[in-house]
Formats: C-alpha cells, structure tokens, sequence
C-alpha cells in the first residue's frame, strides 16, 4: 500500500517556483531518501506532506487517503478539519532543530502530545515514553532537561516525541545537519534501528552514507523537479543525469 503518495505537487513562494510537478510514491515499510543540492525543494517538498507548507497544485494521499487536491492554491478535498488532522497524525515528523520544550524534563516532551492530542491516560503515557526513551538509549536521561542534552541526545528526544504518537509514517527533514560531526552516528543508529523494524520513512540527507547502507530508493532533486530516482546500488553508482553525477561527485 502506498503510505504516502504525491501527483504534481507545485509550490511556489513569490516568484520562486520552489516545487515543480513533483511526483513520488513510498510504500509500506519502504524507506526513501531524498537528497540533492540546497535549494533543491527538499525540505519544503517533506513540510508539504504534513501542511506545514501550502501547496499551490498538486494531488497528496497519506495511507491511500486524499487529503489535498489544489488547484490554484484552493484544496478541493471536502473533508472536516478533525478527520483531516487524524490522517495527519499517522504521519511524524523529525526536523532539523530538535524543537524540544526547554521547561520541560525528557519524559515531559516525550509524554505531552500523547496525552494532550491522543488522549492517552498519563500512566501509559509515560509507560510508553519511558520504553521509548529506552529504545533511544536515553533511559538515564528521562528527568534531564534539554540544556543539560547534547545536541545528538536532544535529536534522539524528538525521535521519541514523534514515535510517542504512534505515526505510521516518519519523515524527516535533515534530522543530523545541526549536529556536530561526532554525534551524528548516534542518531542515525536510532534511524537504522527504526528502518530495520519496519517503519515507513521518507528522509532529506546529506548523509550519503546513510542513504546507500539504508534506503531502498533514493531521490535525487534539482531545482524544484526530481531528476532521477532509484535504488542506491543504481543511482550512486550509475546515476543517469550529469547533474545529478556532478553532485556525488561532490559530496562523495
């Protein structure tokens, strides 16, 4: 089943056309990493999947479920703001900062949305964060507040909020780039261990790296498009676009 599905998306801020037409399906327990130049649309494509961007054009399905068609910026989707945002919220997201609530120990920021937007009793909640917590090795750290994180603990803190709620689909968006070089392998350990257990993830990277040892299909932007797609064993090693070979050439 495709867990998340798009059909000419298009985004445009002013004069910028930042998304052309971009197409891409990821299904069930598929992991696809998107890479490519800055100022390729990445991001804005991944904040595009969860309404954090407004499209301009453009067909989105979470879970084979259509939740936008717009045309003209206008969604065309008849659907109650309730039954849209439960859609949304089989979908997690992890971004660049780590967006933690500073007053807040751990265990707080990992319990809060689950219980204040699922509902979950307070004791599961935290039964549920603490075994997270767990799952990020940060067992040791649930009364801790952020400032007293290293910024790759504080990035496997937000890997716990958004798996707090349960998401069927985690995307996220360059979730190593503020890190220092030393701490990025932590995370992405958390992130393998997650593609090993079967999560769906769609993932913007500059971690070449990561996305050959992990991703089944990698996705390579320019310029608001898709260039070219494929598995890593193909793509990185016999890309088809000159573009897309100039940019492996520099990143590798």
């Amino acid at each position: 089943m495709a867990m998340v599905k798009t059909v000419g998306v298009s985004k445009a801020f002013g004069d910028l056309q930042v998304l052309k037409e971009v197409s891409l399906e990821v299904v069930q327990q598929e992991v696809v990493c998107i890479i490519g130049p800055s100022g390729a649309g990445k991001s804005t494509y991944l904040r595009s999947l969860n309404r954090l961007e407004k499209i301009d054009q453009g067909k989105i399905y979470i879970e084979d479920t259509l939740l936008f068609d717009c045309v003209d910026g206008v969604n065309r989707v008849k659907m109650t703001p309730h039954e849209r945002n439960t859609a949304l919220l089989e979908v997690g997201m992890v971004f660049q900062r780590f967006n933690l609530f500073p007053h807040k120990t751990v265990m707080e920021n990992v319990m809060l949305a689950p219980v204040h937007v699922r509902k979950v009793p307070v004791k599961e909640a935290r039964d549920k964060a603490a075994a997270l917590l767990e799952r990020v090795g940060l067992e040791d750290k649930t009364c801790a507040y952020p400032a007293q994180l290293s910024g790759g603990q504080q990035q496997r803190v937000a890997i716990a909020r958004a798996l707090a709620m349960e998401p069927k689909i985690m995307l996220f968006d360059e979730p190593t780039s503020a890190l220092d070089p030393e701490l990025v392998g932590e995370v992405l350990a958390v992130m393998k261990g997650l593609a090993t257990a079967g999560m769906t993830m769609l993932v913007v990277t500059h971690e070449m790296g990561f996305a050959r040892e992990v991703a089944d299909q990698v996705v390579f932007m320019f310029e608001g498009s898709i260039l070219e797609s494929g598995p890593p064993s193909t793509l990185f090693t016999n890309p088809v676009h000159d573009r897309t070979r100039q940019f492996l050439q520099s990143v590798l």
